[in-house]
């Protein structure tokens, strides 16, 4: 591989991190909120939803942080429980802000998963 790739993909694994770590924050954040909501945007499906949209992106981030050969595979999955999530999030949002940054935070961070583990 020659330099300006390795760069590409230094800056592509860097930004996904980043990606990551903001997703995995607005899900948390979006959980307690959603709990305060109570209702619907309360039900076991959602807040498992979102904090498994949690934890995969904590993961991502980690792997792609220590360099693990296994990037690929675990970006692969955090994109597919992104998308599930930000769906989840448009489906209950209503307006709300908190729903809508979570759903934001979570497609932008499907995308870089999915260019990463391309």
């Amino acid at each position: 591989m020659n330099p300006a790739t390795m760069l590409r993909v230094h800056d592509a694994i860097e930004h996904c991190a980043e990606d990551c770590a903001r997703s995995f924050e607005a899900c948390t954040r979006t959980a307690t909120h959603c709990l305060e909501l109570g209702g619907r945007h309360a039900e076991a499906v959602h807040i498992n939803l979102l904090l498994d949209c949690a934890e995969i992106c904590r993961t991502s981030e980690a792997v792609l942080r220590r360099g693990s050969a296994r990037y690929s595979l675990i970006c692969w999955a955090c994109a597919q429980i992104c998308r599930a999530c930000a769906a989840d999030c448009e489906r209950l949002s209503g307006g709300d802000r908190v729903m809508d940054e979570c759903a934001a935070y979570c497609r932008r961070c499907a995308e870089s998963c999915e260019d990463v583990a391309a």
